[in-house]
């Protein structure tokens, strides 16, 4: 008997053509517009920290391509229980991510860059359990690397610099953070 069903190819090819069009114009679809500036803000710190325009970019489409292929297993009911449950420990332990780097911004000499790094890499190891079986080794791969940039030490250590360069990028991610926050979309 085969195994097949319209559904499941459906939900692939959704994966496959979202994740070839991670540019501007489809992330204005599926992204608001304070996501689309903290993501504006995280690429300019990512090329500043690397210095390198190529790898920024590599860094925010890996990020937009597996926000959107979560988003459609999501809509598509692909996750157990189990992982629904883990989806949601994960939510608030980005939740905790945020509200930590907002407090680590708005109070002066409070920012322990090995707290804020264990919060993203806490939250890289739950977003691969979570999607273990439901993404490719390559989709695993683009989340380890966004995770791992922005959760480096160095990264972080300039980003919460208070007379470094990075300071306005960093007050505009905590704006909009914060907005995400008060509007329940985080």
């Amino acid at each position: 008997m085969e195994n097949f069903s319209s559904k499941d190819l459906a939900m692939k090819a959704q994966k496959k053509i979202l994740s070839n069009m991670a540019n501007k114009s489809v992330v204005q679809m599926f992204i608001d517009d304070t996501s689309s500036e903290i993501l504006d803000e995280l690429y300019r710190v990512s090329k500043e920290f690397t210095g390198n325009r190529t790898e920024a970019q590599k860094v925010i489409k890996d990020l937009i391509k597996v926000v959107v292929k979560i988003a459609v297993l999501f809509r598509h009911n692909r996750f157990s229980e189990e992982e629904l449950s883990l989806a949601q420990k994960f939510k608030k332990k980005l939740q905790q991510g945020a509200m930590t780097a907002i407090s680590f911004h708005e109070v002066e000499f409070t920012f322990d860059k090995n707290v804020m790094s264990n919060i993203l890499t806490t939250c890289r190891d739950m977003l691969l359990k979570l999607v273990g079986t439901h993404l490719t080794p390559k989709s695993h791969g683009r989340i380890n690397h966004v995770f791992n940039h922005y959760s480096d030490i160095e990264l972080l250590t300039h980003l919460y610099d208070p007379d470094g360069p990075y300071k306005p990028h960093l007050t505009k991610i905590c704006n909009g953070l914060n907005k995400l926050l008060e509007e329940g979309k985080l």
